[in-house]
């Protein structure tokens, strides 16, 4: 027998397996001892709105048979080594989904990722946090799994209509992550559990017979008759295939710039550039949980957004990429720039909390960029990035430890993060010390209005304000501001029909992800592979 329920619960109790065992056991009067009753959670969210803190559950009961599988998915994936040939440019989750959709569609994917595997990729972030050394094509953004896998994990999207959010996720299950995230409202994996996800991935991929080369940067397209037949990579290797899919990421500046050379069509896009704002972890579950202690709650979130007004101009203030129990690291991708972003491990257990505050940024801010057409929004950023790191170097907390000894070329490498506490931010204050931070590399105090531009200075400034009154005790000197966040989304869209990918600019050529502008997060990026994989199948798979 099966009987579905609906409860909704003290956190102890409900996040308490023996617990919520005893509980569930009573409302259906089976003693507690009944060991032929199976529960099983369908889904689960709290609910912290009110002063009292709930759980809400769905569950499935099975008295007296078996449990059903909790996926349908099962990983069997046919060999494709013999079959035509599709090329995928990347290998994010947008690469990665895209080639095991090709797989499972009877195409081999030849997958061509310009950073190293997702193991050997960790000795490039160790050597940007301690050393702070920056390879181009291993880093926080590019490498094995894209700038997801070293940079959080959370799951959460609401891009449902565009594809199957479960099956996304049943496919991440099937290859190592926790269950629980079939369960949870907002699902997460963890920094530290995404790598081993990732390289299961790659192994469904080349057990299959599909193809993956790493550090092969791809540096040119072979189009013919608008219609692509290959590619070549830095080495001199060239690639062909029946299309390409082209899911180079958020970050890809190169790729851009190479298409803008092609002649072939993309746009400047709106984006949004900050900071990152660290808290104590306990405050944030303080004013969360309306409680001392979470106890057994999991490190609280938040999400928060302002409207707020500069030189007559409306903007858009919130909160991005929130990290619970997180850490912040550095994500540049050059030498000379400033850029951090944020993560979480699996237990979020971290003791401080932080989150991306950023700005709206639209096409009146790039204007004096005009003549750079489609790239006048990147170049934006750029500048942004590299007037950052130029404030850290030249601040007083570097010059004490920059010894003699330090040659120009470490100095270019710098990742110190410049970095003001919030209150005095909001004072017009230069803080003369700072907060302990999770960020590895240090910080350089810095008068954070100065190191960004007034567009986006002035609007913090105003948004700030009003969190402070929406959360009590965020605005406080035990946060601070560390810059900048800047990689939130691509600066550039390369325009295709969104949904039905019919029309393209060049035969052959899939635009997809978030590089591609038409994703933000690991599931709208897995998806939106998946669905460029199946137009492609369709198109040119016969």
């Amino acid at each position: 027998m099966r009987k579905l329920l609906t409860l909704t619960l003290e956190p102890e109790v409900a996040l308490d397996d023996t617990s919520l065992r005893h509980f569930v056991l009573q409302q259906v009067s089976f003693p507690a001892t009944t060991e032929d009753v199976h529960i099983q959670k369908l889904r689960q969210s709290i609910d912290a709105r009110n002063r009292q803190v709930k759980v809400n559950l769905d569950l499935e009961l099975y008295i007296g048979e078996k449990p059903a599988p909790v996926m349908e998915f099962q990983k069997n994936y046919a060999d494709v080594s013999s079959h035509r040939e599709a090329i995928v440019i990347g290998a994010g989750p947008a690469g990665l989904f895209a080639a095991l959709r090709l797989i499972e569609l009877g195409i081999k994917p030849i997958v061509l990722e310009r950073g190293k595997d997702v193991q050997a990729r960790r000795r490039d972030l160790s050597a940007i946090n301690k050393e702070h050394i920056v390879n181009p094509d291993s880093n926080y953004c590019f490498g094995e799994g894209g700038a997801g896998t070293y940079s959080d994990g959370k799951l959460y999207t609401r891009s449902k209509k565009r594809g199957d959010v479960r099956r996304i996720l049943e496919i991440l299950v099937a290859h190592g992550s926790t269950p629980q995230i079939l369960v949870d409202t907002h699902p997460h994996i963890g920094t530290n559990k995404l790598p081993n996800v990732v390289a299961d991935l790659r192994n469904s991929i080349l057990a299959a017979g599909g193809e993956i080369h790493f550090n092969t940067k791809v540096t040119d397209l072979k189009i013919v008759n608008d219609q692509i037949k290959g590619v070549t990579t830095a080495d001199g290797q060239e690639f062909e295939g029946i299309a390409v899919i082209l899911a180079t990421g958020h970050s890809a500046r190169d790729i851009f710039e190479l298409l803008h050379r092609k002649n072939i069509l993309i746009e400047a896009k709106p984006y949004a550039m900050g900071v990152r704002i660290e808290h104590p972890q306990s405050l944030i579950d303080r004013h969360q949980y309306h409680r001392p202690e979470r106890g057994i709650l999991p490190a609280a979130a938040y999400s928060l957004v302002a409207q707020t007004y500069y030189n007559n101009v409306q903007r858009g203030v919130f909160s991005f990429c929130m990290c619970p129990g997180g850490f912040i690291v550095p994500s540049a991708t050059d030498e000379g720039e400033l850029v951090v972003n944020g993560m979480s491990p699996n237990r979020r257990d971290s003791k401080y909390a932080n989150s991306g505050i950023v700005v709206a940024i639209n096409e009146a801010d790039w204007h004096k960029n005009k003549n750079l057409g489609p790239l006048a929004g990147l170049e934006l950023q750029k500048e942004v990035e590299q007037r950052a790191f130029d404030f850290a170097l030249k601040s007083k907390s570097f010059a004490l430890m920059n010894e003699e000894n330090k040659s120009d070329t470490e100095n270019r490498h710098c990742q110190l993060a410049p970095a003001q506490r919030l209150s005095d931010f909001l004072n017009g204050k230069i803080s003369a010390s700072l907060n302990p931070t999770s960020y590895q590399p240090g910080l350089a105090s810095s008068d954070m209005a100065e190191v960004l531009p007034d567009i986006i200075a002035r609007p913090l400034q105003d948004g700030f304000r009003q969190f402070g009154k929406m959360i009590k005790g965020y605005v406080t000197n035990e946060a601070q501001l560390i810059g900048i966040e800047s990689r939130t989304s691509s600066p550039v869209r390369i325009p295709r029909d969104k949904e039905s990918l019919e029309h393209l600019q060049i035969k052959g050529l899939f635009p997809c992800g978030e590089g591609a502008g038409f994703a933000g997060g690991i599931v709208s990026a897995a998806m939106d592979g998946e669905r460029c994989a199946e137009q492609l199948a369709r198109l040119y798979g016969n």
